[in-house]
């Protein structure tokens, strides 16, 4: 786990340096040269600058590099070409036989295998010690980049200029991130050891993935029966939801881009057909007197109802879903979160000897039902105003109201936030119920000040726990379908591989987000346990041991006190008041 989250850290900081580099690259492309080439000019020019600053430092001579027109009047140090390719000297004559000397040219100052302009070519160049390549050009020692007479690549100046800016950005943002990595080492330290721990809970006890598996299955069960119900209500379309008149136009029916008809005020809309009339009538608004219209406007268009209504019963039916399918979420957060609380919290003699899965399901049950149901209340009730929403907006739609349509989906997209806030806020109260055995409302505000008072562990934990959950699941999902695919070759080798390749995908995807959501669940809960051990100064013999030398005891602050777990005790992880009176 600590090699997976220093090498994320450390990609993370390379990758952005990366970028920084290309877009630097980019805007000083010449025309035809490729990007490899430019990118391999510009590191060669860097190396070479800071060698020669090196030794000047060491021997206290340097060299001047100025450079006017062609260079004939160069007279610095520069020993490399811009490929990077050493120089060779100019009074011998091996790799490359040459006259290039200081008797042929003594006003040129060709000595050693420094580069000059002799011929007054475009720029100063020198014979290479290359036997493929007997001359390349070079640029003077600190230009890092050199003009391209040819055009660059980006023809406009604003975009080379904008994409200096951005290396630039990027390049902030790296030293940034590093920056942060050295600031928060320590928090990070703690990540790397909450998640080794958690990670040792799910391999002691993978008992606990039955919670999520069991969960799944009977909200399944659940789903199908309430969907059998539900469409029996949506339905039962009363009579009276569709106009019953007769109308001459099927714009006057249905109406038109911009207004509403008369068949389709509302949502779900209903729909219009033309009546043939009725021959045998004397009084039939469309085929008139047996057929003969003359004096009156045919009004041959009806309404039809649609083949579905929401109402009220449909709204009950439906607020009951969603509290349950919170209901089911919150039992099994719970649960787990008890699991990991009882083994977090047992004597370092006594871990492992017993699961404690089962005991966690007995907790739950026996004590905090009420508790996990109050709180998928909330979020049900939410949920239920964010589709509530959902629905005016659809009347509005139909309606051909489109401010009132744009502000709807506004109200929507706030709530689905605060949704998502609430969701965070539970999942943590939900630890503290199993952890300290509170009700709802003192675990929900136990867990807001812990979030907030913590709030650089947590983030820390979030961003390198996003950073894992990535990788496993990757892991998981790629190892998963590479296997396959080997095992289905080795015993079905003339079979098409696309369609088990589909199943073998979605039961990866499947397999690593039950898994990779217990861990996530186990980091948390190991955490606010750490936490928790902290603030009430616990023996450090109940804390697993990758944690011990992290804690920094700061006395107890609350009078709710987690009891040491002996592994055969049957009373609940929570406070000593509350084990004493279940």
């Amino acid at each position: 786990v600590g090699c997976i989250i220093w090498g994320s850290l450390g990609l993370v900081f390379l990758l952005l340096a990366a970028a920084g580099g290309l877009a630097y690259i980019r805007s000083e492309q010449c025309e035809g040269a490729s990007l490899f080439e430019t990118g391999q000019q510009s590191a060669v020019a860097v190396t070479v600058a800071a060698t020669a600053a090196a030794t000047a430092a060491l021997t206290g001579n340097s060299c001047v590099e100025s450079l006017s027109g062609n260079g004939a009047d160069y007279r610095g140090c520069q020993t490399r070409t811009v490929s990077g390719t050493l120089c060779q000297k100019w009074d011998v004559t091996s790799p490359h036989d040459h006259d290039y000397n200081s008797t042929n040219y003594p006003s040129d100052d060709l000595s050693s295998n420094y580069c000059r302009n002799p011929l007054n070519a475009s720029t100063i160049w020198c014979i290479t010690t290359n036997s493929d390549k007997t001359w390349e050009e070079c640029s003077p020692i600190g230009v890092v980049t050199s003009t391209c007479t040819q055009g660059y690549e980006v023809d406009s100046q604003t975009g080379r200029d904008a994409l200096k800016v951005c290396a630039v950005v990027v390049w902030v943002l790296a030293f940034i991130w590093i920056l942060l990595c050295i600031c928060l080492y320590s928090r990070i330290r703690l990540a790397i050891a909450i998640n080794k721990v958690a990670a040792q809970f799910v391999a002691f006890h993978p008992s606990v993935l039955l919670i999520p598996i069991f969960q799944v299955f009977i909200a399944i069960l659940y789903t199908i029966f309430w969907a059998f119900c539900a469409s029996f209500l949506l339905s039962q379309v009363p009579d009276s939801y569709t106009s019953t008149e007769y109308y001459a136009t099927y714009s006057e029916a249905m109406g038109t881009a911009d207004t509403a008809g008369e068949c389709n005020p509302k949502w779900p809309a209903g729909w219009a057909y033309k009546y043939s009339g009725d021959l045998s009538s004397t009084d039939d608004p469309c085929s008139g007197n047996m057929g003969d219209v003359s004096g009156i406007t045919p009004k041959c268009w009806r309404c039809a109802p649609p083949r579905y209504v929401f109402d009220y019963y449909f709204a009950y039916t439906f607020f009951s879903f969603l509290w349950n399918n919170a209901l089911f979420v919150a039992t099994g957060q719970c649960m787990v979160a008890a699991a990991v609380g009882i083994w977090f919290f047992t004597k370092r003699d006594s871990k492992g000897k017993k699961s404690p899965v089962r005991k966690a399901v007995w907790i739950v049950f026996r004590y905090h039902m009420g508790s996990v149901a109050f709180g998928a209340f909330i979020i049900a009730v939410v949920q239920f105003i964010r589709y509530c929403m959902k629905y005016l907006e659809k009347q509005a739609a139909q309606q051909k109201n489109r401010v009132m349509v744009y502000v709807l989906k506004a109200v929507q997209c706030c709530i689905w936030c605060f949704e998502k806030c609430l969701k965070f806020l539970n999942k943590h109260a939900y630890i503290q119920i199993a952890l300290l055995g509170t009700n709802f409302c003192t675990s929900a505000k136990a867990a807001f000040y812990l979030i907030w008072n913590n709030a650089a562990r947590i983030g820390t934990m979030v961003i390198l726990g996003s950073i894992i959950q990535f990788i496993g699941s990757t892991v998981i999902i790629v190892g998963t379908v590479v296997v396959g695919y080997f095992i289905l070759q080795a015993l079905y080798p003339s079979a098409s591989p696309l369609m088990p390749m589909l199943l073998y995908l979605a039961i990866a995807y499947l397999t690593a987000q039950l898994f990779m959501n217990v861990f996530g669940l186990a980091v948390d809960t190991c955490l606010h346990g750490f936490i928790i051990a902290e603030k009430q100064n616990l023996d450090k013999d109940c804390v697993p041991p990758l944690l011990q030398n992290l804690i920094k005891n700061k006395g107890s602050t609350s009078s709710k006190k987690i009891q040491p777990v002996d592994d055969d005790a049957a009373s609940p992880p929570g406070p000593k008041e509350d084990s004493e009176k279940k």
